[in-house]
C-alpha cells in the first residue's frame, strides 16, 4: 500500500496550502477513485455529510459510488484557512444525475494531514441546490479545471 511522501509537508505556508487544495481539487476531477485515495492514509477516517468511512478501500467505494450518480462533474476548491497540519477549504461542484437534472452542491472540509502530506482526517459538510442547466457555472472539458477558469470567489460563490 502507497504511504510514500505527498509533498508539499505541513507545517504548511499559505503558498503550500494553496497548493495542496489545488492538488487536491485536480485529483477529485479526474473523477479517479484509485488516484484520489493515494493522497490519504491507509487508515484515513472520513466524515462526509452523514457518511462516515474509514481506510482507502472505504473511500474507493464511495468515490466509485459518487461518481455513477454525479454524472459530468466539476470541482472547484479554495482555501479558506490553514495551520500547521490542518487546511480549511469551501468547494462548489456542478453535476447532473442520469435524468438530466444539475445539481450544485456547496461545502466546507476540515483536513488534517500527517508528516508524509498524507490526509488522515476529513470532515465534510455538503448542501446540495438544484439548479436549471442555464445557470451552470463551471464550463469545461471534463477533467482538470484550466488555470484561467474563474475561481469561487470570482465567480461570486
Amino acid at each position: 500500500m502507497n504511504t510514500a511522501a505527498r509533498p508539499p509537508l505541513p507545517p504548511f505556508s499559505f503558498e503550500t496550502a494553496a497548493q495542496k487544495v489545488r492538488m487536491a481539487e485536480d485529483a477529485w476531477n479526474s473523477r479517479d477513485p484509485e488516484r484520489v485515495a493515494l493522497a490519504y492514509t491507509p487508515d484515513s477516517v472520513w466524515r462526509n455529510r452523514a457518511e462516515f468511512l474509514h481506510g482507502r478501500a472505504a473511500i474507493v467505494a464511495f468515490l466509485t459510488r459518487k461518481w455513477a450518480k454525479e454524472l459530468e462533474y466539476r470541482l472547484i476548491k479554495e482555501i479558506w484557512a490553514w495551520h500547521d497540519n490542518r487546511i480549511a477549504v469551501r468547494f462548489a461542484y456542478e453535476w447532473h444525475d442520469d435524468s438530466g437534472k444539475w445539481h450544485r452542491a456547496y461545502g466546507n472540509e476540515n483536513w488534517e494531514f500527517d508528516s508524509n502530506g498524507l490526509m488522515q482526517r476529513r470532515i465534510a459538510s455538503i448542501n446540495d441546490l438544484p439548479i436549471a442547466e442555464s445557470e451552470r457555472k463551471f464550463h469545461w472539458p471534463q477533467g482538470r479545471r484550466p488555470d484561467e477558469h474563474a475561481g469561487l470567489s470570482e465567480l461570486g460563490l
